[in-house]
């Protein structure tokens, strides 16, 4: 059975925690992730058990001391389906982990729903990741929503996308940064332009 890994943007975009929060985690060994050669560079992976310490970070075990973070990402790492952890010898203090797990999973499923519905093929834009069976970028949907236009302002103007492709947007560019330079982004600081609007004035 092939076991999933997440980058640390992939774990970031997850765990509710910021890139830089993740490098530092790992930095002070709180996870170790496994490194994986690709290339002539070598890439951090995360376990899901990882991912779900960085999630447990995010709602409030960066509040504990550096010790007990360090055991509590241990035992999680160790102890994949364990429910709950006790922090104190009795029963005062405990750590619900289930609840967490269940979130972390639904939004694990929707990071594979963003992945698939992407394609970046050289031949299509010179590999702007765009919707699958479309030349719309990705990146382009996620501006959009970030300088307010609403996804049934967006579904509007580009009928061959559903309300979750345009919701997962933010997801994708935020778990799959593009390397190397900045790519050139044509559609920033111009107003959405409705696709049917834009081919009658094409017929006209």
């Amino acid at each position: 059975m092939e076991t999933t890994e997440y980058t640390p943007a992939q774990a970031s975009a997850v765990a509710n925690l910021s890139l830089p929060a993740v490098h530092k985690l790992i930095e002070r060994r709180l996870i170790r992730p496994r490194r994986h050669r690709a290339g002539g560079s070598i890439q951090r992976m995360l376990s899901r058990e990882q991912v779900l310490y960085l999630r447990l970070e995010a709602e409030g075990v960066r509040l504990l001391p550096i010790l007990t973070r360090r055991a509590i990402a241990k035992k999680i790492v160790s102890s994949p389906d364990i429910d709950f952890l006790s922090l104190t010898e009795g029963s005062a203090l405990i750590l619900e982990v289930k609840p967490v797990r269940q979130e972390l999973d639904k939004d694990l499923k929707r990071l594979d729903r963003a992945e698939n519905m992407v394609v970046s093929d050289p031949e299509i834009m010179r590999g702007t990741p765009v919707y699958r069976g479309t030349r719309i970028p990705v990146g382009l949907i996620a501006d959009m929503l970030t300088q307010g236009t609403t996804p049934e302002e967006i579904l509007e103007g580009y009928p061959a996308l559903d309300r979750e492709k345009v919701e997962l947007a933010p997801l994708y560019v935020q778990a799959f940064p593009r390397r190397g330079r900045p790519a050139i982004r044509p559609w920033a600081k111009r107003k959405p332009i409705l696709t049917t609007r834009h081919n009658r004035a094409l017929e006209g």
